[in-house]
């Protein structure tokens, strides 16, 4: 194993600061490393393998499109392409789809709606986009300009222009930053590498009626907490409001490179036209298949209420550990999307926890983010809790 990361450091640009492990495949909710040790996995590739791994009918369904074609580029229709777009509107209740490679471009095609919009309503090239601290949205240029961690941002300013930041949850901090410029308030439904924090419904309804009334666009970031990560296709559906747009990716694919941004009727008429915005992979007929066989297999297997079921038997046992452990200072989160927050950098207790064979990662330097694969079973979160008792108390 040590050789394969010798390599990986002699060849791969170091931005990512890994741990000393090589995964080689994994199966359900378990992974293996090179040396066949198994891992219980929390973590499911950030919150992508929401179907766990090594599902036998996803992977005939991308098999079967390998031995078709994977690509024509989007100078033509392809089929598989077609039956996602149906599938992701039908789960979103948004009218139009641009599929791309990953969350940051769905990030990047979200915010040139909300300009593209502004423009042809009033001409003006110096319209005003409002995020909120301690977001998260992506590395590109445009995403990590509404990405409101300033140590994200510092070294490779100037960022694009005209963009603020208001406090979640905070409506008056929001209308504080409200001009006529502003044509798009973006926020994360519920908060993921910011700390674990869901937006509240008075949060929510508060900033679908400024934008209501102002004429800004809602844009809704569900890259980590949709695909029902929170028991609900999309952690906005449990508050009966709509966004304007909404961005999605990681699980959409469930392991193939896939994203999007999703619009409202309204909001496509009046935005994006051809020449506009393109990519080359994206929409692509290997993503299409994958797509639409991750929907189908929602269906199938009731995902969206196995994460509203095991997420609150999860809350209910990391309330148990919280309560058990003073170094705890806060358990947040919905469904299979929670975090634990420690006094102290947590580490020392993620890598005791490798050691004994779960997989657990961060959210900023103090808290433990947990997120598991949406098939997971209470006894799971069993095997887990045993585990993570024995790394803090060995950690502490």
């Amino acid at each position: 194993m040590q050789n394969y990361i010798d390599e990986a450091e002699k060849y791969i640009l170091h931005t990512y600061n890994r741990y000393q492990i090589v995964f080689d495949h994994g199966d359900g909710v378990n992974l293996y490393d090179i040396n066949g040790k198994e891992y219980l996995d929390f973590v499911s590739g950030i919150g992508v393998f929401a179907l766990g791994y090594n599902n036998k009918e996803f992977n005939d369904a991308v098999k079967e499109q390998v031995d078709k074609i994977l690509h024509t580029s989007n100078y033509y229709y392809n089929v598989p392409a077609i039956e996602a777009a149906k599938a992701v509107t039908k789960a979103s209740g948004m009218d139009k789809v641009f599929f791309t490679n990953s969350g940051a471009e769905a990030v990047e095609g979200a915010l040139k709606v909300a300009r593209k919009y502004a423009y042809n309503k009033d001409g003006r090239t110096d319209h005003e986009i409002i995020a909120m601290q301690h977001s998260f949205h992506g590395r590109t240029f445009g995403a990590l300009s509404v990405t409101g961690t300033e140590k994200y941002r510092a070294p490779f300013g100037p960022m694009i222009g005209n963009i603020k930041f208001a406090n979640m949850n905070d409506l008056e901090s929001v209308k504080a930053l409200l001009t006529d410029k502003t044509c798009a308030i973006i926020c994360e439904t519920l908060q993921g590498e910011g700390g674990i924090y869901p937006a509240t419904e008075e949060f929510l309804k508060g900033l679908r009626e400024i934008c209501d009334k102002t004429g800004a666009l809602l844009i809704l970031d569900e890259i980590q907490c949709g695909m029902g990560r929170t028991g609900y296709m999309y952690c906005w559906q449990k508050y009966g409001i709509r966004p304007d747009v909404l961005t999605t990716a990681k699980a959409l694919g469930c392991g193939i490179p896939m994203g999007a941004f999703l619009m409202t009727k309204e909001v496509a008429d009046n935005s994006l036209v051809a020449g506009d915005h393109g990519t080359t992979y994206g929409g692509n007929p290997l993503g299409g298949a994958a797509c639409t066989a991750v929907f189908k297999l929602y269906e199938k297997l009731n995902i969206c209420e196995n994460a509203k079921e095991v997420g609150a038997y999860l809350f209910e046992k990391l309330e148990e550990v919280k309560n058990s452990y003073p170094q705890i200072k806060d358990h947040r989160g919905m469904g299979l999307m929670q975090g634990l927050e420690f006094d102290a950098p947590v580490a020392n207790i993620i890598n005791k926890a490798l050691d004994k064979g779960l997989v657990l990662i961060n959210a900023g330097t103090n808290i433990i983010r947990f997120l598991p694969p949406l098939i997971i079973t209470k006894d799971d979160v069993d095997k887990m809790i045993v585990i993570l008792k024995e790394a803090i108390d060995n950690a502490y």
